[in-house]
């Protein structure tokens, strides 16, 4: 910690931080009608901040929150640096210590900085781009053919950012004794039960998983598409419930060790973990934290923002499992599961549906979007993995290690992240973001000894 607080000495001892220049003075408003989409991303991420007031862009609530304008100057920052700085000629940095103060875990804290402000922030996101939308215009078709790739990976990190923003603003409001709402309206379902218990079974043998598509950076940590062996296993058809939750909480679940890993129950011990963040019990009733405020938990939505830990203790209870990203992959195409079906971010809802109790025989649901299914496998490179060598950096594989991964987004997940090979991944302590749990079986299980 000396040694950061060092680092941060030294850099701002280095000038000082002086207003930065009005917009008309430093960039002109002109932009590339080819880059529809560039802005289009640009300009939704910006409009998730509008429900903000100024004193909310700064807070940080706990280690894994950052700042909402830190999202939207981290965001810019890919651009600028992976962008601008290697195609444009000459750069000039918007700031020269931009560079330093967003780049991922360069300097500790930054819930601790007042400076930059919130208008200097988006005065840099008007900056860069403008600049993008010149460079484009200016580089032969040759240059904007490898623009187009490092866009589009500047775009998904982006889209990425916009989900970690909504969750980030959900912990904040929470941490605040108001309880202020970010969205307008109450999430209200009309679904007083969810549907009956239902399994589907799903044929083993050898099995590909992996991404399909021709290699990206961005797509990195799903490649190499490969084989692996699966035994014949079975998968809940839905995603648990509140009402099923409780009974595992009111059964004494958080008071029995036997249910949970050795760290789980650590954790449980440490952090005094006696419900799903966000759950607040007043006299003999049941609420929940939303984006849209307080509100009265629902039994038949599905029970969300659980740890890793809490989903393979409420499994272990269940006499069931979790199921392994293989299998869940495996079961999302037999399933014939599609991303557009889900409930994701551009809804804007911003809370998980309840399935529909008509649905339950049909198959498998809730595959994509509502909440992150939390599997039993660990993030770690697939067979064959190579390290991308790339001047954007190789930030995936670098936190491969000590990290569950989750599968099918959330609601607050954008449509166009998700694919069926696409792998999130949280250490297992997290709470903070959409997470939930789907049930595994084995079909025919292992003898014991």
């Amino acid at each position: 910690m000396a040694q950061e607080l060092l680092v941060v000495k030294q850099l701002l001892m280095a000038q000082p931080f002086r207003t930065i220049s009005p917009p008309d003075q430093r960039f002109p408003p002109e932009r590339d009608p080819r880059l529809g989409h560039y802005f289009r991303t640009r300009e939704y991420t910006e409009r998730l901040c509008e429900p903000l007031i100024t004193e909310d862009f700064g807070i940080q609530s706990m280690n894994e929150v950052s700042p909402p304008k830190w999202h939207l100057a981290h965001s810019t920052w890919f651009f600028e640096n992976f962008v601008l700085a290697k195609y444009s000629s000459p750069f000039r940095p918007f700031h020269p210590r931009f560079r330093d103060l967003f780049e991922s875990h360069r300097l500790p804290h930054p819930g601790f900085w007042s400076r930059p402000s919130v208008e200097d922030i988006f005065l840099y996101r008007a900056h860069v781009d403008a600049e993008i939308s010149a460079l484009y215009g200016s580089s032969t078709s040759d240059q904007q053919t490898e623009l187009e790739i490092l866009l589009a990976l500047g775009l998904e990190h982006e889209r990425a950012h916009q989900e970690f923003l909504l969750c980030d603003i959900k912990h904040i409001f929470w941490s605040n004794p108001l309880r202020p709402s970010y969205a307008s309206s109450a999430p209200i379902s009309a679904l007083r039960e969810a549907p009956r218990e239902a399994w589907f079974d799903f044929a083993g043998g050898l099995k590909e998983i992996g991404s399909r598509e021709a290699f990206s950076p961005a797509a990195a940590a799903e490649t190499p598409r490969h084989i692996s062996y699966l035994n014949d296993f079975r998968l809940h058809s839905r995603l648990i419930t509140n009402a099923e939750y409780l009974e595992f909480l009111e059964s004494g679940g958080y008071q029995e060790p036997s249910w949970w890993l050795a760290d789980g129950w650590a954790a449980v011990v440490k952090h005094g973990w006696t419900a799903p963040l966000y759950w607040e019990r007043s006299d003999s009733d049941w609420w929940v934290m939303t984006l849209s405020g307080l509100s009265p938990l629902l039994v038949a939505e599905p029970v969300s923002h659980v740890s890793y830990y809490e989903a393979d203790a409420f499994a272990r209870w269940r006499c069931s499992r979790l199921p392994t990203e293989v299998e869940w992959e495996v079961a999302v195409e037999a399933s014939g599961a599609k991303v557009d079906d889900g409930n994701f971010l551009e809804n804007e809802r911003f809370h998980p549906f309840a399935c529909d109790p008509e649905q339950h025989t049909l198959g498998p649901m809730q595959f994509y979007g509502d909440l992150w299914e939390w599997t039993a496998s660990s993030f770690l490179p697939y067979p064959g993995f190579v390290r991308p060598q790339t001047d954007s950096g190789d930030y995936e594989s670098s936190l491969m290690c000590n990290r569950m991964v989750l599968r099918g987004g959330s609601c607050v997940s954008p449509r166009a992240l998700l694919r069926p090979s696409y792998r999130h991944h949280l250490s297992p302590e997290s709470r903070w973001q959409f997470t939930g749990i789907r049930l595994a079986r084995d079909v025919k299980p292992f003898p014991t000894v």
